[in-house]
């Protein structure tokens, strides 16, 4: 073919993926881009339909059919595309006509990164915001608070009758109890103290406490990949992080009354990961996923901030505290959840020159 002989090389070098098709939809060309995209062999595909290796709406694919066979240009943004290997993409992409060839150039930009960069940013911002309105709230709430539960002790001196105390005891008990409730808002003050840790021990002494507190009425599974080097991380932060994601899954699970609750606890490497705008050679991610009733719509884009709660007994602090840990990590927490599979995943990064500058 010509194209292919006279603009190869130059195809060959670009970053963004290119298909070339005919007006059949059959694959004339793909660049290397393409086939890592798509996760394709160009020599194994060569002359078979380009949406073999894709699923998309009909109405999408009647578009393209009629935008190459009438040799127009067409343009679909944030299209979704399931790989034959069922991963999920989200793309734009461009058909070009190619009238002298009798074919059409598809280009394909992937989104996905550049909308979980977005997302992360947008989180980290909002909790950040989050976190100093808590602070201010914290001085203007501990004051008053201290005001309170000293003026209860003298007056509890005072009082001619020791059974009156209780009414005393009742005002201290709650003040501490709403001290305590703001400086768990507040999180940790300490910094991480990075050691190397190795990733499954940690995860198994908090599988060790969910597995006594559920007293075997959730399954626990566990999927390892046990390759995984040490990590840089502090031990009690995050035994404490995943405690904290484990067990609100334990409770989703034995609230709703899940028929077979299971639990299931996996480990990975993820390659090249980026979190917030840092590229990372190695992430360690920690899935935690259970088979429960999922987490309403309506909150899923606020669980990480405090006082966000899916449940009725919920603080909705739990999840904002673990997310807190993992940034401290330089990490993130990412959350997906349908009726019958809620997933969390903790990405950790592997570098400890990483995790101690921010």
């Amino acid at each position: 073919m010509t194209l292919e002989t006279n603009y190869k090389q130059l195809l060959d070098s670009l970053n963004t993926a290119v298909a070339v098709v005919d007006a059949e939809l059959k694959i004339l060309y793909l660049n290397p881009s393409a086939e890592a995209l798509m996760e394709i062999s160009r020599a194994r595909v060569l002359g078979t339909e380009i949406q073999n290796y894709f699923t998309e709406t009909e109405t999408a694919l009647s578009a393209l059919k009629e935008a190459v066979a009438l040799q127009s240009q067409y343009t679909k943004r944030r299209a979704k595309w399931r790989l034959h290997n069922g991963q999920d993409l989200t793309i734009d992409y461009t058909v070009t006509a190619l009238t002298d060839q009798h074919a059409a150039t598809i280009e394909i930009q992937p989104l996905d990164r550049l909308l979980r960069i977005s997302r992360e940013e947008a989180v980290v911002s909002a909790q950040e915001t989050t976190k100093n309105l808590i602070r201010g709230l914290a001085h203007e709430i501990k004051n008053p608070l201290g005001g309170i539960r000293g003026a209860a002790q003298l007056l509890a001196r005072e009082l001619p009758n020791e059974e009156l105390s209780e009414y005393t005891d009742v005002i201290i008990d709650e003040a501490d109890r709403l001290r305590n409730l703001v400086d768990r808002m507040l999180g940790p003050r300490q910094l991480p103290n990075l050691q190397d840790l190795n990733v499954h021990e940690i995860i198994e002494r908090v599988a060790t406490l969910i597995s006594a507190e559920s007293r075997g009425k959730v399954h626990l599974k566990r999927d390892y990949d046990p390759s995984i080097p040490n990590l840089p991380a502090d031990r009690e932060l995050l035994i404490q992080a995943l405690l904290n994601i484990i067990r609100n899954a334990l409770q989703a699970l034995t609230e709703s009354e899940t028929r077979a609750p299971e639990i299931i606890l996996r480990t990975r490497i993820q390659r090249q990961f980026t979190i917030g705008r840092e590229n990372y050679p190695l992430v360690c991610r920690i899935d935690v996923q259970d088979n429960g009733p999922g987490i309403p719509p309506e909150i899923i884009g606020d669980i990480f901030y405090p006082m966000i709660s899916g449940r009725p007994e919920g603080t909705g602090l739990g999840l904002a505290i673990s997310q807190q840990l993992i940034n401290q990590h330089n990490g993130l927490v990412e959350c997906e959840s349908q009726p019958g599979r809620t997933l969390f995943s903790i990405y950790l990064p592997m570098e400890a020159h990483h995790a101690e500058t921010k």
